[in-house]
């Protein structure tokens, strides 16, 4: 598959009718009447009758085959343009980035706006620019995830990171929704278990993610606790629902399973609403059961893993060995199957004269 840089050259796929035309002339003169002496006539041009008729359809093919290949040559081949650049991250501070830009000397230079992956980005438009162009890259603290192994270029990238203490802080956590359906005699206990939650100690280096127990689910809506003897409504659905073993199943079940935590057997089966929960600890009638239970919870909803964020560097234009994939682009062979139906449409056309 061709990746073009330049796609308006395929605009010009109209210029296969041209061969397609000529090879649809064909010139008959018109039939000579035989005369008894033609001294006394005057000079005339012989006339000539232009007919459709397909002919030569061998070298058409070659023609048209040529002319396919020469827009197809021209659509993947880039000539650089692009001369020094800077890669500068909008949400960066002003002052601190232009800082960075006059201290290397590229306050003239282009800018572009960062892209979401920008060491990707970079590698797939590296033939844009020129061979001795400079790239600085401008971002703030943890934009960049840093890669797994170290990025070559074929020219000379620098990246400016601020800071983590210059960053900007990260937005307070949305509160958490929880539906809490029981009967009063219940309700203290879960309650009871909520404000637990939303009170303990959470791992280093983690804010604690406030709760707000509603009685009808929402989009943010990411636990159910059912604890009564009727069934739930059936347009309830969350991620998670958390009901006693004696309450009926929230829809249809699905596969199930078992899970073990801190000596709490957690059984769960997913179903059209969501994943239910149900356990013989619901809900905790002391401290320690609550505290089992918070461990459990807090292991079943491990946060993501954040990447390591890229540090300010300078990566030196490492030029690819012949042969390497970074070589290998469509201009390449496109060049030689244009040479090769070039001398076919040669041979042919000498072969037709002869």
């Amino acid at each position: 598959m061709i990746v073009s840089s330049y796609p308006y050259w395929w605009l010009a796929l109209p210029l296969l009718l041209l061969p397609w035309w000529w090879h649809r002339q064909k010139r008959q003169r018109l039939k000579a009447e035989p005369l008894a002496t033609a001294r006394f006539l005057p000079a005339a041009e012989p006339q000539q009758l232009r007919i459709w008729q397909w002919r030569d359809r061998l070298l058409l093919a070659a023609r048209c085959l040529l002319l396919l290949a020469l827009l197809a040559w021209l659509a993947a081949t880039i000539l650089p343009w692009r001369g020094d650049t800077v890669l500068l991250d909008q949400g960066a501070d002003p002052a601190w980035a232009q800082q960075q830009i006059d201290a290397a000397g590229m306050a003239q230079a282009q800018r572009l706006d960062l892209p979401e992956q920008p060491l990707r980005w970079l590698a797939a438009h590296e033939r844009e620019w020129r061979a001795t162009a400079h790239v600085l890259i401008v971002s703030r603290a943890e934009r960049i995830a840093m890669p797994a192994h170290p990025p070559q270029f074929a020219h000379a990238v620098t990246l400016k990171v601020a800071s983590a203490a210059g960053a900007a802080a990260p937005a307070a956590s949305l509160p958490q929704e929880i539906v809490l359906a029981t009967t009063p005699e219940r309700a203290a206990l879960w309650r009871a278990l909520l404000a637990a939650f939303a009170s303990a100690g959470t791992a280093p280096g983690q804010s604690v993610q406030p709760l707000r127990v509603v009685e009808t689910p929402g989009p943010a809506t990411s636990l159910i606790i059912w604890d009564r003897p009727e069934a739930a409504p059936a347009n309830w659905k969350a991620l998670h629902w958390w009901q006693g073993a004696q309450v009926p199943a929230a829809g249809g079940q699905g596969a199930a399973g078992v899970l073990s935590f801190n000596g709490i057997s957690l059984q769960y089966a997913d179903t059209a609403r969501g994943r239910v929960w149900t356990s013989a600890a619901f809900p905790p009638r002391d401290t320690e059961a609550a505290h089992a239970l918070y461990e459990s919870w807090q292991q079943l909803q491990a946060a993501a893993a954040q990447p390591y964020g890229l540090a300010s560097q300078h990566w030196a234009s490492a030029v690819p060995a012949p042969g390497s994939a970074a070589e290998a682009q469509p201009a390449r062979w496109l060049a030689y199957l244009l040479l090769a139906l070039f001398m076919i449409e040669r041979i042919l056309c000498h072969a037709r004269r002869n």
